[in-house]
């Protein structure tokens, strides 16, 4: 009797690796878990970020002339200007004569920053004021301020007088510009606005456009700073007896570089201070406004 083999059975064996998703997924978080930490930067403050780019050029100027590469008779070094400044400040010139400067840059621009502002504001909210003004102070704003310097002297003489019209001058024009615009260039949507609320013309003028004019303002106060400075530099060396400028000038006369960049970077040092006390007005006046501060 024959007997019938029975079918061979197959038998699976289990899979010994993972699926293939789940493969390419493992193998992310691996490259994800080995990728190297990032890096974290002690935080600086503003002030010392802002103080390392004229810091560097300090020591490399102090490194030139050490070894060398630059003439200590044409060009002072750091330490020079240091321990001029230091012997200045002993026998008390430094003192006195940044008194004088700091005296007609501050009248100075007290005049002519009250005068941009009145002149501004009537041409700004005028139309009469507009069409006497504005055309006047755009002719007066392209003549060079140094070139009024003869016509001034002849004016004023050559005492205090001259020194102080001349900064005057040169901050009024900067300042009745941006500060035109700024009236100017207030939204009109807002001064309907107002309309509605029922603000009448000067609750307009108050509430709305003087403070819509403001950043122009500043602008223009920050132009008027730099400016003043740059005029007193020339008006100092002309005609004076005290000042950064007089002590530069005489300085000149005796070949002192040191003594005469002393009284650049102290100029320097004034218009950056200056710079800041508007930046530090800027941000208590415009605390309402938010703009980009850099990526």
């Amino acid at each position: 009797m024959a007997t019938t083999a029975a079918p061979p059975t197959t038998v699976t064996a289990p899979h010994a690796t993972a699926p293939q998703e789940t493969r390419a997924a493992s193998t992310l978080i691996d490259a994800a878990t080995l990728s190297r930490p990032r890096r974290t930067w002690v935080p600086l403050p503003h002030w010392l970020r802002r103080l390392a780019g004229p810091a560097l050029v300090v020591v490399v100027w102090q490194l030139l002339g050490t070894f060398g590469e630059i003439n200590q008779q044409i060009l002072a070094t750091p330490s020079q200007v240091l321990s001029a400044g230091w012997q200045l400040t002993r026998d008390g010139e430094l003192e006195s004569n940044l008194l004088a400067s700091l005296q007609r840059v501050g009248l100075g621009l007290l005049i002519g920053v009250s005068a941009g502002i009145v002149l501004a504001v009537v041409a700004g909210l005028f139309r009469l004021g507009e069409e006497l003004v504005d055309s006047t102070m755009q002719i007066v704003r392209s003549l060079p301020v140094l070139g009024l310097l003869p016509l001034v002297i002849i004016w004023f003489g050559v005492g205090e007088a001259p020194k102080i019209a001349l900064v005057a001058f040169a901050s009024a024009c900067p300042v009745y510009i941006n500060t035109y615009a700024g009236i100017r260039g207030v939204d009109n949507r807002l001064v309907e606005s107002g309309r509605v609320v029922g603000l009448g013309r000067f609750g307009l003028i108050r509430h709305v456009i003087l403070p819509g004019a403001v950043p122009g303002f500043l602008v223009g106060l920050r132009f008027a700073l730099t400016s003043a400075w740059l005029v007193i530099i020339i008006a100092e060396q002309l005609n004076a007896t005290s000042g950064i400028g007089y002590l530069m000038n005489q300085a000149q006369a005796w070949y002192r570089t040191d003594i005469i960049v002393l009284g650049l970077l102290i100029y320097g040092l004034l218009g950056l201070l200056a710079d800041a006390a508007v930046r530090l007005l800027e941000r208590r006046l415009l605390v309402w406004r938010h703009g980009f501060n850099g990526a």
